[in-house]
């Protein structure tokens, strides 16, 4: 019904992406910059999408991440994805991100190590969204289970900070 209505699938990314939207808000160290010495504070949360290419990868951004709820991301990150396929990007597409997420799980890792795009200070990977059994009230169940992975600059970001902000993306 989704595909039907709107033209395309709903994936788990504009899912992911909100809950980073969210705990940056509550954790705005992870959307600030360096620039030599100097962390340069944004007000504005810039999500930029990891696209595979057939020759590498691009980093499209959808900007103004923080004022799009799911359809609005949805859209956003469909439309950057299909143009950066088709080579029709306009550079200042792939400029001004504030916090990256890239899907290693696309290609069926169940994780990975990312690596932050500077000056950025905090990268989310997100692996493969897979059927696992859990425990669940000392109960085995089966659930859709990922791992989710943050590569962020230390000299900014203590693990702390770090590990409050994935329990946030997390819940």
């Amino acid at each position: 019904a989704f595909a039907a209505r709107e033209g395309f699938n709903l994936t788990y990314t504009p899912f992911f992406i909100h809950a980073a939207v969210e705990a940056i808000k509550r954790y705005p160290i992870v959307n600030v910059s360096v620039d030599g010495t100097d962390v340069l504070w944004k007000d504005a949360i810039n999500i930029g999408c990891a696209v595979a290419l057939e020759n590498g990868l691009i980093v499209p951004v959808v900007k103004g991440a923080g004022e799009r709820n799911i359809l609005g991301l949805s859209k956003a990150i469909q439309d950057v994805a299909d143009r950066a396929r088709a080579k029709k990007l306009n550079p200042d597409e792939v400029h001004g991100g504030t916090f990256t997420i890239t899907n290693p799980g696309n290609f069926g890792a169940q994780f990975g190590l990312p690596i932050i795009n500077q000056p950025q200070v905090a990268i989310l990977g997100v692996g493969s969204i897979e059927t696992r059994p859990v425990v669940i009230d000392d109960m085995i169940g089966i659930r859709l289970m990922g791992y989710l992975t943050l590569g962020y600059d230390h000299r900014l970001i203590d693990g702390a900070v770090a590990d409050q902000f994935m329990a946030d993306v997390k819940k």
